[in-house]
């Protein structure tokens, strides 16, 4: 009983900071949208749960950072794809030139692939991370239940109904749907079978953390260019698509060899997740100056500026907790 009290902050912070850096940092739901008790109900219970079962499902089996990736997507999937079908869907709000661009077989690929990249990284990766920064004494607890798993699972599975039939009118091919679900299945296979990490650790020091933020700005402003600059030059479909699996690799070798295999500590870590949600704090100004946008982006600056002093206090808080580590083994 005890554990499950403990454990029940972390969750619950979870919870509601995944949908924030997923939907209220990025502008897809500006303040007013988001803010909405219909709005915050269903981005919460979609996104909170997704990402506490991807942590839970990671810490069950054992498993590493691949695995939530990988679990990430499937998310990815289940949210973009089965859900709300912007996979699918051309007149989709959001897609703009990619409604058209890489659009074949009934799919919006290069927007596919986008969300993917993305929910996988920013809507689980970076808020389960930050927030086992934010509790690191706990984060090699299981925070929910059994009964709580069955739960979130549950709460997820009517928010993709509820969207599936509510929220938006189109209907997608069978085939490419049903194709979702099984990439869907495979994804959650793979994840399960994963190793729980990729080469030995090694006893050198990793480079200053200031190297890991410059690679997360870096990776996600050039992310980024992908996609909203690529195809308004009308390169080949494939070579958009290549850039963007390229890059991703590119990322993950990177972060490997500077980790040392592993040999890094909590504020590379936040360095490189701090330098990734850099590019959204410092987009957001801009979004709310943006006169084109068809919904209301006030407050934007606000939120931008409020996830600045977050990740300020949070390195202070890191770094204080490095300190007094090393202070311990001295001792």
């Amino acid at each position: 009983m005890e554990s499950r009290r403990r454990g029940i902050w972390p969750a619950l912070v979870l919870f509601f900071l995944a949908p924030i850096i997923g939907e209220l940092l990025s502008g897809s739901a500006p303040p007013v949208e988001f803010f909405n008790p219909f709005a915050l109900l269903v981005l919460s219970a979609l996104y909170g749960s997704g990402a506490i079962l991807v942590r839970e499902l990671r810490l069950r089996w054992g498993k590493g950072w691949p695995t939530i990736f990988a679990l990430g997507a499937a998310y990815a999937i289940v949210e973009e794809g089965l859900m709300v079908k912007s996979f699918f869907d051309p007149g989709w709000e959001d897609l703009g030139l990619l409604g058209s661009y890489g659009r074949w077989a009934s799919v919006n690929w290069v927007w596919s692939l986008e969300l993917t990249i993305y929910h996988a990284v920013f809507s689980i990766a970076i808020p389960i991370l930050l927030v086992e920064l934010i509790f690191p004494t706990r984060r090699d607890e299981r925070w929910v239940g059994r009964r709580g798993m069955i739960g979130l699972s549950l709460l997820l599975l009517a928010d993709v109904l509820f969207g599936f039939f509510l929220l938006t009118p189109y209907r997608p091919s069978l085939v490419p749907y049903l194709l979702a679900v099984v990439a869907t299945v495979a994804l959650f296979v793979i994840a399960r079978r994963l190793p729980a990490r990729w080469g030995a650790k090694r006893s050198a020091r990793a480079p200053r953390p200031l190297w890991f933020a410059l690679i997360g700005f870096g990776a996600t402003l050039t992310f980024f260019i992908i996609h909203w600059a690529l195809p308004e030059f009308a390169l080949p479909v494939p070579l958009t698509m290549l850039a963007a699996v390229v890059l991703i690799v590119l990322v993950a070798w990177g972060v490997h060899r500077l980790s040392r295999g592993g040999a890094w500590t909590d504020q590379h870590r936040l360095a490189l997740v701090g330098g990734a949600l850099m590019f959204f704090v410092l987009l957001a100004p801009l979004q709310e100056l943006d006169t084109t946008r068809t919904d209301n982006p006030v407050g934007m600056t606000l939120v931008g500026l409020t996830t600045l002093l977050f990740l300020v206090w949070l390195w202070w808080r890191v770094r204080g907790a490095i300190k007094g580590q090393v202070l311990d083994a001295v001792r």
